[in-house]
Parts: C-alpha cells; structure tokens; sequence
C-alpha cells in the first residue's frame, strides 16, 4: 500500500489543503473524495499532487488529514441533498436574525458533509454580540453553530458567478487567498481610471490587475522615462509616449514630428551615436598644466605654477593682484583683515591696504578691530555742536524718522 499526497479544495470558501491517501489507486485530477478536515468530514475535489513546488504556491495555513474513501454514489446523493437543505436553513436562519434585530447581513448558510456543525457567514460593520442568537440557531438546527464574519470581497467570493470579461470570477474559481490591489497597478497599465470599469463584482478594485503588474514594472525599468531626451534614427527626440507590451516609444523630434520607435532602433541609434574615445594628452608630474587644477585622473603632485616663481598675466606681466600700485606701495591683494597675497586674490572692488584716502569717514568708529569674543566697544558719538540733531546724544535712542518737537 501506497501512501500519496494530494491537493485538494474543500468547503464552500474553495479553501485548500494537502490530504494523505493509503491506497493502491491513483487520484487523478477532479476527482470527488470524502477528507478529515478539523470541522468534521467534508466533500473535497483533488487538484493535483501535493509535490514540493505545488505546496509552496497554497496557503502556508492549510488543512492537513486523511482522504476517508473516493465518492460513492451513495455520497453524491448525500451532498445533493445537503445542498438543497441549505436554502431551506438560510431562510430559516436570515428570520431568526431580524427577529434578534442584530446589525449583520446574512450570506450564506454551508452544512457540512458530516453533520457535525452548520456554518454561518454573513457580513457586518463591526462586531455583533450573537451569543443570544447562537441559542436559537442551536435550538432551532439541533447541531452545532459557527458564526463566521467575512468581508465584502469574501461575499463575492461565495455569491458571484460571471466577470465583466465574460467568464467566471476569478475569485469563485481558481484564486486561493485575496489578492492586495492598489490604484497604481491600473496607473501603471495605462488603464481606465473609471470606478465602474476597473472595479470588479465586489466593487473593489479587480483582481486580475495584479496579473500582469510584475512585467509591466520590468518594462517600466527599461524603457526610457517620458520627457527624457533619447537618440533616435531621425536625430534626438523627446520621449512623449509609451507602449510598454511593445517596446515602443513616441518621439517628439527637433522638427515636431511624432514618430514611434521600438527599442532596439533606440539603442542602435544611441550606439551609433557615441563618440570615439579620445585618450587625451599624456601628463607627467614636470610639465606645466594648462589650468589651476591638474585634470582629473593625474596625481595631482604638479599645480598651474613652479614653485620660486611668479605667476603671470597675458604677455608676460604680472597679475594683478601683485602689482604694485602707484603712490600706495605694494598691494597687498585683499582686505586688510584677510591678509591678501597672490594666493588670496582681491575682490570686486576691494581697496588697498593703509589708512584710507583723505582721512577717515565723518562719525568713523575708530580704534582696532575687535578681536572675536572680546568685549563690545561702546558707541561713540561726536560731539553736539559738530553733528546733526539725530546724531546727538540725548537722541540716539530715537528713531532718525522722528523728530523732536521742543516746547518754548
């Protein structure tokens, strides 16, 4: 005796689960069974063999038990009976429920293959204090209750037959758990962004968004972004356009024409395109460099100038920062603070070191710098007679807008 294991789905949720049977026989696909599950004995369909790769594509949380026997005849009649009892204890049910006046929406009703417990699902806001109501669908169906609460996507699970696309809900038929969809999977198929033509029976958004969302992010990373320049065979363009499952672009050229291109004339055109390398002249650590700064890739143990000597203007004079100016001395090439030099060029109209021309300002600070962190030297103000009315003692605590009026 063989022991196999086999997938199989189960339970009017089309949960999954891995079944073990100790048989000589082998169960082919579509097969009816009878399986243990942890709710009791239960009508099953084997879908394939439970091999490794199968196994990590359900559920990590599925059932796991043993395959009682293969359908009878005798079990068929059974199942068919059940499910026609069903409607008759949905209704029973739903009025059992407004007479409890409780806030939920009763789905549906699933009896167990076994008899051992009656499976209630039905949708609500939030949670429903149903412990009353419990012992009136126990009294009333003699067996043991399961409330179950699920969401609106779970009632078109158990509820929805047929898609917009003409065929039956993926949901209803071969998607094992709920699917997470977001707005951007339909942005990024270029799909219609209206609520009623990218929702689905649930009126969420529709599974089979997701399908194919994995390729269109690959193709996104390849293909050039709108509005980046690219070359094409009729000269660069702007990237207007996408056709993401083709490969192609629309481009905007020079001359305004719209054209499209496929990738691969972008990329040979881009090819064709590149200049040669030019390896550039070869440096060595005596020779003179052109610029300031040694060019990239040098060592960079050579600069612009010789060590002990000048640097020089055009047509051999010096620059200007080390000429000497006339009457005043040497320059110095800088503020007096800053020290000047060669090294330190001037500034747009910066001034010569020493005392200015033509003595001082009219109300000059005088004295030294203040060194940084040392006291702050008082104001100093010249006197009454020698100044205007605002520069006068009494007034410097007034506003210059002002004006002090004197009584008589």
């Amino acid at each position: 005796m063989s022991d196999q294991k086999y997938i199989a789905r189960y339970s009017a949720m089309r949960l999954m689960g891995v079944f073990q049977f100790e048989s000589e026989t082998a169960l082919f696909p579509g097969a009816r069974v009878i399986v243990r599950t942890s709710r009791g004995q239960e009508a099953a369909t084997i879908l394939r063999e439970a091999t490794e790769e199968a196994v990590a594509r359900i559920p990590s949380r599925h059932e796991e038990g043993p395959v009682l026997r293969i359908m009878t005849p005798d079990d068929e009649i059974e199942c068919r009976r059940i499910r026609a009892a069903e409607k008759d204890e949905f209704f029973r049910a739903r009025a059992i429920i407004d007479q409890a006046g409780l806030g939920m929406n009763l789905v549906r009703v699933e009896h167990i293959y076994g008899g051992e417990r009656l499976i209630v699902y039905y949708v609500a806001e939030g949670r429903v204090d149903f412990r009353v109501l419990l012992r009136h669908l126990a009294a009333e169906f003699q067996t043991r209750i399961q409330m179950f609460q699920i969401g609106v996507r779970d009632e078109t699970r158990l509820m929805a037959d047929v898609g917009d696309c003409g065929r039956e809900a993926c949901c209803n038929t071969f998607l094992s758990s709920m699917l997470s969809v977001n707005m951007k999977m339909a942005k990024i198929q270029k799909a219609n962004l209206d609520p009623t033509k990218i929702s689905g029976r649930c009126g969420r958004l529709k599974c089979c968004l997701t399908y194919e969302y994995e390729t269109y992010k690959e193709l996104v990373a390849i293909l050039p972004a709108i509005g980046s320049t690219v070359a094409t065979p009729d000269g660069p363009g702007i990237v207007i356009g996408q056709e993401l499952l083709a490969k192609r672009l629309q481009v905007e050229t020079k001359d305004g024409a719209r054209k499209f291109f496929t990738i691969d004339e972008i990329e040979k055109a881009a090819a064709g395109s590149l200049p040669t390398e030019d390896p550039g002249p070869s440096f060595d650590d005596d020779a003179d460099y052109p610029g300031s700064n040694p060019p990239a890739g040098t060592t960079g143990k050579t600069s612009s100038v010789r060590r002990g000597e000048r640097r020089r203007g055009p047509k051999g004079r010096p620059h200007r920062g080390e000429r000497p100016a006339e009457g005043r001395g040497e320059y110095s090439g800088g503020r007096p603070e800053s020290g000047g030099g060669p090294h330190n060029p001037p500034h747009h109209g910066g001034r010569p070191a020493g005392p200015r021309k033509g003595g001082p300002r009219p109300f000059e600070r005088g004295g030294p710098p203040r060194q940084s962190g040392g006291p702050k030297p008082p104001r100093q103000f010249p006197p009454p007679s020698d100044s205007p009315r605002r520069f006068r003692p009494e007034n410097r605590d007034r506003g210059f807008h002002h004006k002090r009026r004197e009584s008589e």
